[in-house]
């Protein structure tokens, strides 16, 4: 009879414990995809994604600039 009981509270224990930690993932799951996340989370990666774009155009145009000076180089001592 204590085995049965040894057991029954066991599972019950663990039963509870499970769903207070599914319970609180739930709730965290959730609180990232309300509306305000959401937006704040757009509004970063949009801010990111410009400040890639500035980087890459500024790189380009170095890149551009440097090549033309070595085809300018060449032209005049070729």
């Amino acid at each position: 009879m204590f085995k049965r009981v040894f057991w029954l509270t066991v599972g019950m224990a663990i039963g509870f414990a499970t769903s207070l930690w599914m319970y609180r993932a739930l709730r965290q799951t959730l609180a990232r995809y309300r509306p305000e996340q959401v937006a704040d989370t757009v509004a970063r990666s949009l801010h990111g994604l410009r400040e890639d774009v500035r980087s890459a155009l500024a790189e380009g145009r170095e890149a551009m600039r440097r090549a033309e000076a070595d085809l300018r180089s060449e032209l005049r001592s070729g």
